[in-house]
């Protein structure tokens, strides 16, 4: 198959699926996802993603009905349905129940599972990101990865507006993310990277990247960090499960990073060898 969905159970090529209108994706976002990549039909960090998936949709109590090993199996047995193996795996639940549409729900009754794989390749280790910046507005359900994604949609058109890469958010002076990445700075030879607390998505790539800076004995310092420190940053790293570990070199039309290129090269060397080595 050149790409694949799946709805509870059934599948077939994305464009010849259908979802039930009564759905509660349809009114109120209902639901949550994660999503990764697969190479050579390898699903990359599946069981953390798996955890995090689980984690999201126990703070939205929804009633998934299946377990962890259940979808771990069945995503990896779906890769291998497609044409080629360098994939983009999503999957996501939506609050279960086709009623017609009310605010207030059934805990009791499950989830329904969506899956898509496309067909998609890591970004190249080396790609260097065009950044630009806005107010975060958003609610603070940020470390769940929910389905309302309008903040991101809206500051991903804004970036694509402006020929840029991504766009970082901030709340006030405090840098938290951007809109479907981490953001993390180098300074005097340390990575400094906001805590995972409501204000960010605990990134599957940001956790293997502080991992990676602790073998390669790089000090760590999970804190929030300003714009003034953003600015004035020796590297400014992009990482997320498709951008594993880029770093940027303008922000709103001023130079950044470019300052600590040794620190930089020997994460990028190491996260490559682990996970982009073929």
């Amino acid at each position: 198959m050149q790409n694949l969905g799946y709805y509870n159970g059934k599948y077939d090529l994305i464009e010849n699926m259908m979802i039930p209108m009564t759905d509660r994706v349809h009114w109120f976002g209902d639901g949550v996802y994660d999503a990764t990549c697969a190479r050579n039909y390898q699903i990359m960090e599946l069981k953390a993603h798996i955890d995090r998936f689980f984690n999201s949709a126990k703070a939205l109590n929804i009633n998934l009905g299946f377990d962890k090993k259940y979808l771990a199996d069945l995503l990896q047995e779906l890769v291998h349905k497609l044409d080629e193996g360098d994939l983009f795996v999503y999957w996501q639940v939506t609050r279960g129940g086709n009623g017609f549409r009310g605010h207030s729900y059934d805990s009791e009754v499950k989830a329904n599972l969506w899956i898509t794989i496309t067909p998609e390749k890591v970004t190249k280790i080396d790609k260097k990101f065009k950044l630009t910046m806005m107010e975060d507005k958003r609610y603070q359900y940020c470390n769940i990865k929910t389905l309302n994604l309008i903040p991101s949609v809206l500051a991903a058109q804004f970036a694509k507006e402006k020929n840029c890469d991504e766009t970082v958010f901030h709340r006030g002076n405090i840098v938290t993310e951007c809109a479907h990445s981490n953001i993390h700075i180098l300074k005097d030879g340390k990575l400094i990277t906001h805590p995972a607390d409501e204000y960010i998505l605990p990134g599957i790539a940001r956790a293997n990247l502080i991992k990676v800076c602790h073998a390669l004995n790089i000090e760590v310092e999970e804190r929030p960090f300003t714009l003034k420190e953003l600015f004035a940053a020796d590297e400014i790293i992009v990482s997320s499960s498709g951008d594993l570990c880029n770093s940027a070199y303008e922000l709103d039309g001023k130079a950044i990073g470019g300052k600590d290129e040794k620190t930089l090269s020997k994460i990028q060397k190491y996260i490559a060898d682990k996970w982009l080595k073929d």
